[in-house]
């Protein structure tokens, strides 16, 4: 039986997919490959039925995958049986910052939504809300090439600053968007040098027609000092320029965290008692790739690191933020805006369950285009069905207390490793791994079948990350 997600995978996401163009039955299969790969698998049914597995399959045949074509007739085979009760499926509906949301899914600032025709696309295909990208007063200039990414797309590193469009040119966006969209949200992302640019800036957006207003305080590329995480990494400033602006408008002011600091909590909290509404986190992770194709003229530079390679760090810094007692329990609700590193609607809920109400989607929608919103929406709403969760905000912050400092954890127990000898192909990768870099409680002979050494296990359960068939589980708890 072939994995269903990894042969998904393989799927090139085509545009105008040629296998549906041939299908005989009037099915769907790229949606539901499409399904598959975003962590949909029960949805997945609804476009590769048992007509498909009973199909003589010219999907595959115009298949473009210049390996060989995706077996969509195994998939079928293997999900058209789980048909998901999709009526009643719970609203996405929350409210931000005092804001009423359709969903919680909104574009982040930066190349995805750059101008009208882009984000009105975008609200086509369902997004709930856009942060526009971020508008100054200074004018950009950009470099050639300005992106970089490693092992595909995991990790995806760019050279871009704000709009390049002139402030004008930014506002009147604005006000087309909202006025031609009345029920999506558009939050104004800016960055100002002075005070008094702060301020017009934050004011224009609001006579705009904005709903909220992000300070982009964490730009890790700016060519110019004292703008982006040069501030963002300064609480006196942070709190300095937030004050200013929440004072100067009515509507909602989020402050845009850099994950380039020890700290986090430190210039959030400053901007929570200047009077943000909220906080964004996080923004792009400083790094450096050193691919021939980063080059600019032969040169290279530090420059922001985003994509599912930073999810970990960006859970880390909201948990810092929504686990902080001064925050969490300041008589004034502090809202937060998770981002980094969300792909699939599982991405999207681990944000949520740590206390965002909102997510916002960058370097995924770059990769693969608007169209994930589609399965953001389907999957969260089938999660919630599934937890007889009928509002999203009852999810909001539920696994906060699920987390211990290390001293805490539980250490008079142990979980062995279980394998399954009928997905076990005798590769010795976990025999590998144990002899080389864990306690050599792993034996593997002419038979090629891996055998525990129960005194010499500590359950660390390298094995079981390292197994390439998911051949190995896990035992019932016990005392050591």
């Amino acid at each position: 039986m072939i994995r269903m997600k990894e042969e998904a995978q393989r799927c090139l996401l085509c545009i105008d997919a040629p296998c549906n163009r041939v299908c005989p039955i009037d099915s769907h299969p790229a949606r539901g490959l499409r399904a598959l790969r975003w962590d949909n698998p029960a949805a997945a049914g609804q476009w590769l039925t048992d007509a498909c597995a009973n199909c003589d399959a010219p999907c595959e045949k115009a298949c473009l995958n210049t390996d060989f074509p995706v077996r969509i007739k195994e998939l079928a085979a293997q999900v058209s049986s789980v048909q998901p009760d999709l009526t009643n499926l719970p609203s996405l509906e929350i409210d931000f910052c005092g804001v009423h949301c359709e969903n919680p899914f909104f574009l982040a600032s930066s190349a995805v939504c750059t101008n009208y025709e882009m984000v009105a696309r975008a609200f086509e295909m369902g997004w709930g809300g856009v942060v526009f990208k971020t508008i100054g007063t200074t004018a950009m200039k950009e470099v050639s090439p300005r992106f970089d990414a490693t092992d595909g797309f995991s990790g995806f590193r760019n050279m871009e600053q704000i709009s390049e469009n002139t402030p004008e040119e930014n506002f009147d966006i604005l006000a087309r968007l909202k006025k031609n969209y009345p029920t999506k949200i558009i939050v104004a992302s800016i960055m100002g040098s002075t005070e008094e640019e702060w301020i017009e800036l934050a004011k224009r957006a609001e006579a705009a027609g904005a709903d909220i207003i992000e300070l982009n305080f964490s730009c890790p590329q700016m060519r110019l000092a004292g703008m982006g995480s040069d501030v963002g990494q300064n609480s006196e400033l942070v709190a300095f320029y937030t004050g200013y602006v929440a004072h100067s408008v009515k509507i909602p002011v989020l402050a845009k965290m850099t994950p380039n600091i020890t700290h986090i909590y430190d210039p959030a909290l400053a901007a929570c008692i200047a009077g943000a509404a909220g906080i964004a986190a996080i923004n792009t992770i400083k790094s450096i790739t050193m691919t021939s194709r980063s080059q600019v003229s032969n040169k290279w530079t530090v420059s922001g690191y985003s994509g599912r390679a930073v999810k970990p760090i960006a859970l880390r810094h909201i948990y810092e933020l929504t686990s902080n007692r001064m925050i969490r329990f300041s008589p004034r609700k502090i809202e937060f805006s998770g981002i980094g590193g969300i792909e699939t609607w599982r991405d999207a809920m681990d944000f949520i369950e740590l206390g965002c109400g909102n997510v916002q989607v960058c370097t995924a929608v770059m990769e693969y285009g608007y169209r994930i919103i589609e399965d953001l929406i389907l999957g969260t709403q089938l999660y919630m069905k599934e937890k007889g969760v009928t509002s999203l905000q009852e999810l909001v912050g539920t696994k906060i207390d699920s987390f211990v400092l290390p001293h805490d954890l539980d250490r008079e127990t142990k979980v062995f490793p279980k394998w399954d000898r009928d997905k076990c192909v005798g590769c010795g990768r976990c025999y590998v791994a144990c002899q080389d870099a864990g306690h050599q409680a792993i034996e593997f002979g002419a038979d090629r079948k891996p055998k525990l050494i129960g005194q010499k296990c500590v359950g660390c359960h390298l094995c079981r990350l390292v197994c390439p068939e998911e051949a190995i589980g896990v035992a019932k708890r016990m005392p050591k």
